[in-house]
């Protein structure tokens, strides 16, 4: 029960309070039977009177809808509007009928209820609040009971309201009730909000309780100190990011935290670029950025790096040297397993091809350690050539092209890197190779004439080879002796030799002389003569 608008309690109204009948006592003020005891407060029973009430009263329509204010032992207690006329509660402050002494409503005669119409419950004035007995008549207050403290309101953090939430808009009574409480106050001051202390302190409960994230967060990473010690090799897989690199180190025991070792990456200048996939070769225990600085050193990577143009023989050779194996191992593999080392379906099985593998050993760098066998070596070099290769339609461009195949096309990139000197070269030395193509042309009638096909049959790299040594040997891959293009590549080329084949430049070229590290081009076998002059002067 509220006592006046004071707040929430248990404690029962003042014998002096003439509503103190109306409520929890046994007997009312003036000798009537309690209104709120085990009788039902509507069935009708007799009320007390109060006497005769002051004429200078304003009646309100809110302040009882039975006689509670007529004379006793009216017939029945029949419940009537004690004031005769209805009142808008919003429509201002409520009269105070209790301001003076005679501040009782005026009398009334007994009215009828109609049966349709629901009287509705009394509603209990407010009670005064300090300061304002002047305004309500009295000189002194209702009675000797000390103020009551208003109860400690529920703090919004465990109620799951807003800690700077106003009291005032959580009222659910009307806005002009809540407006004249607060004039009822006056200046009077609101309660401090303690919202953000309680926020800081429960912060300072989770972070007491999350001790590790706390000092991860806030204080230096964990790390090592020193160089470490002993040795271990951790792969770090393709498109790893910088922290993912720090928890396979912490992992295998190389660094004490992850943060210690991004902080140190971020710390380095050539680390943000340097720090490639692949094995490294690694010490146990060290600090960040001594780890950091040791895999931007070449003798920490355990990869093994395929050069652009390398032939199929140099690359088993690579392999058992990486793998610590026998000379010949890996070649040995190849031959007898690369049926089923994943090639496509457009690998020609022509037995005139010297190496099925060739051209599909991709140069690039690959992840290898001691543990690794060379038939895994060479399926993910087959996978990467695929990969790469089919980005560009090859099937497509080499019809475009005037080819017979795929292997066509990749045939023409390892000739153009096998004879290129420099990526500049690669798009003129492409159209040379097509313009020579064409059975007819009137400079070389469909040969091709490049010493690097007959190098290739010699697994050598010779520049001054003797023509008529080259014109009488029959092979298949000779160009001097057989027209168009030989068998197959003549080595693994790279990107920009195959971008370049696939776009060749257009400008008539058919012949080409590299002098001094330098590739010169011309249209005639004229202009090519003088090129041949210039060159056995820098011979």
């Amino acid at each position: 029960m509220t006592e006046y608008g004071r707040g929430y309690g248990s404690e029962p109204w003042h014998p002096e309070d003439p509503l103190y009948g109306e409520s929890y006592g046994d007997q009312g003020a003036y000798g009537g039977q309690a209104s709120y005891g085990n009788q039902d407060p509507y069935a009708g029973q007799q009320q007390p009177g109060w006497g005769a009430p002051g004429p200078e009263q304003q009646p309100h329509h809110e302040y009882g809808a039975y006689d509670a204010y007529g004379q006793a032992g009216q017939p029945g207690g029949v419940p009537y509007d004690p004031y005769g006329q209805q009142h808008d509660p919003y429509a201002g402050a409520a009269p105070d009928y209790y301001g003076t002494h005679d501040g009782y409503p005026p009398p009334h005669q007994p009215q009828q209820m109609r049966h349709d119409q629901t009287a509705p419950m009394p509603v209990v004035p407010p009670e005064p609040q300090a300061g304002d007995w002047q305004t309500a008549g009295h000189d002194e207050p209702w009675h000797d009971e000390p103020a009551r403290p208003e109860p400690e309101p529920e703090h919004a953090f465990f109620s799951g309201g807003d800690a700077d939430h106003d009291a005032e808009d959580d009222d659910p009574a009307p806005r002009e009730n809540r407006r004249s409480a607060r004039e009822r106050r006056g200046k009077e001051q609101r309660p401090k909000r303690r919202g953000r202390g309680l926020a800081t302190v429960v912060v300072l409960a989770v972070l007491a309780g999350g001790g590790y994230l706390a000092y991860d967060r806030f204080g230096p990473a964990p790390d090592y100190e020193g160089a470490g010690t002993g040795s271990v090799q951790v792969e770090i897989p393709d498109g790893s990011p910088v922290l993912q690199m720090g928890l396979l180190l912490k992992e295998e025991g190389v660094v004490k935290s992850a943060d210690a070792f991004t902080e140190a990456v971020t710390e380095n200048a050539k680390a943000k670029a340097g720090l490639q996939p692949g094995v490294y070769t690694l010490r146990k225990e060290m600090s960040a950025a001594s780890a950091v600085a040791l895999m931007l050193s070449p003798e920490s990577r355990n990869n093994l790096t395929i050069p652009e143009g390398s032939r199929a023989v140099a690359v088993y050779e690579r392999i058992d040297k990486k793998l610590d194996l026998k000379a010949g191992t890996t070649k040995g593999v190849a031959a007898s397993q690369a049926k089923n080392l994943g090639l496509p379906s457009w690998a020609d099985d022509d037995p005139d091809i010297k190496d099925p593998l060739e051209g599909f050993l991709y140069p690039s760098t690959y992840e290898v350690n001691k543990k690794t066998k060379p038939a895994d070596v060479l399926k993910q070099m087959v996978a990467r050539a695929k990969q790469n290769y089919a980005r560009y339609d090859l099937a497509g461009q080499a019809k475009k092209l005037g080819l017979d195949s795929p292997l066509d096309l990749v045939t023409v990139a390892s000739l153009t890197q096998a004879e290129g000197t420099s990526h500049d070269d690669f798009r003129k030395m492409a159209e040379v190779v097509y313009n020579r193509l064409d059975p007819g042309n009137s400079q070389t009638y469909g040969k091709l004439e490049f010493d690097s096909t007959y190098n290739y049959i010699k697994n050598q790299s010779e520049l001054d080879i003797p023509i008529s040594a080259i014109k009488n040997y029959d092979n298949p891959y000779n160009t001097y002796y057989y027209k168009g293009l030989p068998p197959g590549p003549i080595g693994n080329p790279g990107e920009d030799a195959l971008k370049a084949s696939i776009n060749p430049t257009e400008d008539g070229w058919y012949y080409f002389v590299a002098i001094n590290g330098k590739t010169k081009f011309a249209k005639t076998y004229a202009e090519h003569e003088k090129l041949v002059e210039e060159f056995n002067k820098t011979r």
